[in-house]
């Protein structure tokens, strides 16, 4: 009886681990459907769309001539003709960008941190980051050039006032909202302040970080390019505002996708970092 009873389980276990590799690659197929849908659907659209503008449907709308706006093909020409300008443009306007938001991100959360440990003078020090994040970059350049010089210091200086607001106040949000259990779990096993500080409040506003930071991302790329605008003798802002001058309708448009692609590309990079760095969150899990 018992060598019956052996000779049924050893019968029956490969059956089990078959099911399981059937169950878990049928698990797999819905996900890599949903990611290419994902995919596919922006890019029908933007196919639609670049087809419609380059067939003139949207000047018929709108009552354009192609000087006002031009069409895909144009644009294309003036990128290509005007590459290595437009790339080098491109890698001076992300230098200003990439460091003003590293300051600017910097500051914020240092911010935060004392707005924590000291509640009563922090809501005041919120309140004042936020009043300067209201400020029109107009007002501001004119400042920032008189302070830094007409060079890549002031358009820093812009992105940094613009991107401090953003991680300050998620980042304090980040530090307060933490789980009264976790916080009592640390108080039993005898946690100081500053224990408290680091393994849990500042762990706990990590994934607010990394929001603020894909927030400061495209603010930092719209500050330092506004910025050049004004004041600079280099960048993709100061070529999108001579091209607008001087009715190069075409470069300037040139400008303003390379611009974009910058941009996507910035936010891929920090949203790259969320997950390596984050792996531990639920958000991450999925």
């Amino acid at each position: 009886m018992e060598n019956k009873a052996m000779a049924n389980t050893e019968n029956r276990q490969p059956k089990v681990t078959v099911h399981s590799k059937t169950k878990t690659s049928r698990l797999k197929k819905p996900k890599k459907n949903i990611e290419l849908k994902k995919l596919f659907l922006p890019l029908i659209a933007g196919i639609v769309m670049a087809l419609l503008w380059e067939f003139q449907v949207f000047h018929r709308i709108l009552s354009l001539e192609t000087y006002q706006l031009p069409i895909p093909s144009t644009i294309m020409e003036a990128l290509i003709e005007n590459y290595s300008l437009l790339f080098s443009y491109a890698g001076y306007t992300m230098t200003e960008a990439v460091l003003g938001m590293i300051v600017g991100s910097s500051l914020g959360f240092i911010i935060a941190l004392v707005a924590t440990a000291w509640p009563r003078w922090g809501k005041g020090g919120l309140m004042l980051i936020a009043s300067l994040n209201a400020v029109p970059i107009v007002a501001l350049a004119p400042i920032m050039n008189l302070w830094f010089g007409s060079g890549m210091g002031s358009i820093i200086a812009i992105v940094t006032i613009m991107t401090m607001a953003a991680m300050a106040i998620n980042a304090h949000k980040g530090m307060w909202m933490v789980n009264p259990l976790a916080l009592d779990l640390m108080h039993s096993y005898a946690a100081n302040k500053n224990q408290v500080f680091r393994y849990l409040r500042i762990t706990n506003s990590l994934p607010f970080v990394f929001t603020a930071l894909k927030i400061n991302t495209t603010a930092s790329m719209i500050g330092a390019i506004v910025g050049e605008f004004f004041f600079s003798s280099q960048g993709l802002g100061y070529l999108l505002s001579n091209s607008i001058k001087v009715a190069k309708m075409p470069l300037g448009w040139a400008c303003i996708i390379v611009a974009a692609i910058a941009g996507v590309i910035f936010y891929l990079i920090v949203e790259r970092m969320e997950k390596t760095f984050l792996k531990w969150h639920t958000s991450q899990r999925a």
